[in-house]
């Protein structure tokens, strides 16, 4: 805690200077707290809030501290006393406890901005500039909204998705929320890499959130609500692996076996559900990727003449510690130019709804990461995380750049095409 290797590696301390808002800074306002000297302060919940729980401290850290598990509780006692403002645990309570505990309300809200992005409302609304004047912030966070996607994967998917050819191994997938009605693509992409590779894919359907959301932002009761619903889904279905394309799912899923170690009940189960989880990357380097060069000789058609680089999404590279995996699997394609991103593994400021509810800060870290991909010059830009993509993506375009956006899932499939 003494050292302050985690200083240079903390996007929020780099903004301010301020010891404050570095990991050092805040681990000894969470023990003054825990320790009574001092009180659940405005001050302290912005400094909670403020962190971006990217854990880059974690991996810079030579004593192994668990800063975001710490933080996480910070958030979670803040939550649980009511200190937060009125505004903020509304919003929370209504879009991340009851849209997203269902799949049928969760679909209901992305129906409903799916017609106002295609109807020509969210475009009226834009040009005439009055959605600026009747509300500026709402203006300003109308361009991180995601497209919603023509159908939603839940919907389109079977509960068990069978091998093509000889069935090899029987995995598990949750199409989860985000990605399931903004990322439907990716979802589809994953299970036909996953079918393409000898797997049987399970997918439960009446499991619509993994909680990793609510845990990040202090909603402990609904994340372990969600995650519970999680491993019994999965428990009993005789899976070798369960494999997942989104860096915060992937993550949180990782940690169930922590959140209910003091359940007796669950604890194994948890566990079990934990070391069985493996991000999309850790999975194919594990058994074969059949579009490395010991599969295939020519550069993939889609691939030709391009630059490729990747972006590290935080929970990805800092909480799972899956870093070299899809480098190799990168590389591993014939033919392609891969240029590594300087500060790859840097928050782009997406971190959850960091960048709905602390906008301005957000942006200055976008605004770091767009210019890092711009001095490469990419023609793709490859990563693992929705909040990510969405959040890059508005970068690239807020600064007129022509550089297309691909999640690893779709990348590597296209890396299986002729």
């Amino acid at each position: 805690m003494h050292c302050g290797l985690c200083l240079p590696t903390c996007p929020t301390y780099s903004l301010t200077g301020l010891e404050k808002s570095s990991p050092r800074g805040r681990i000894r306002l969470i023990k003054s707290v825990a320790e009574g000297e001092l009180a659940i302060s405005r001050g302290f919940i912005e400094e909670m809030n403020f962190c971006l729980d990217c854990q880059a401290c974690e991996t810079a850290c030579p004593a192994g501290v668990k800063y975001g598990s710490l933080v996480e509780a910070a958030r979670a006692q803040i939550f649980a006393q009511k200190h937060e403002a009125w505004l903020s645990r509304t919003i929370k309570k209504v879009f991340m406890g009851w849209f997203f505990a269902a799949t049928k309300r969760l679909h209901m809200l992305a129906r409903f901005l799916r017609f106002y992005q295609r109807s020509g409302m969210q475009w009226v609304l834009d040009k005439s500039r009055v959605l600026h004047l009747l509300a500026p912030k709402l203006a300003k966070l109308q361009p991180l909204t995601p497209a919603i996607s023509t159908t939603f994967s839940s919907l389109a998917l079977a509960e068990v998705m069978p091998a093509y050819g000889n069935t090899e191994r029987r995995v598990g997938f949750l199409t989860g929320c985000i990605m399931d009605v903004a990322y439907a693509d990716v979802n589809l992409d994953t299970v036909e890499l996953l079918r393409e590779h000898g797997c049987d894919v399970v997918i439960p359907k009446q499991v619509s959130c993994c909680g990793s959301l609510h845990a990040h932002n202090g909603d402990m009761g609904r994340a372990r609500a969600f995650a519970r619903t999680v491993i019994k889904a999965f428990s009993s279905t005789g899976l070798d692996s369960i494999v997942m394309n989104s860096a915060g799912c992937g993550a949180f899923m990782k940690e169930y076996g922590h959140l209910f170690h003091d359940d007796e009940d669950l604890r194994a189960e948890a566990l079990a559900i934990s070391a069985k989880t493996k991000d999309l990357t850790e999975f194919l380097l594990e058994i074969g990727f059949k579009g490395s060069r010991d599969h295939r000789q020519t550069t993939p058609t889609a691939f030709r003449g391009k630059r490729i680089t990747y972006h590290d999404a935080c929970h990805l590279v800092h909480t799972q510690k899956v870093m070299t995996q899809p480098r190799i699997l990168l590389q591993s394609i014939p033919g392609l130019e891969y240029s590594e991103l300087p500060e790859s593994t840097w928050c782009c400021g997406s971190a959850g709804i960091y960048n709905i509810v602390r906008y301005d800060d957000s942006m200055k870290l976008l605004d770091r990461k767009v210019e890092k991909i711009s001095a490469v010059a990419p023609d793709i830009v490859v990563t693992g995380n929705p909040g990510c993509m969405v959040q890059i993506a508005h970068g690239l375009r807020s600064k007129g750049l022509s550089v297309e956006l691909m999640h690893t899932a779709t990348f590597l499939r296209k890396a299986c095409e002729a």
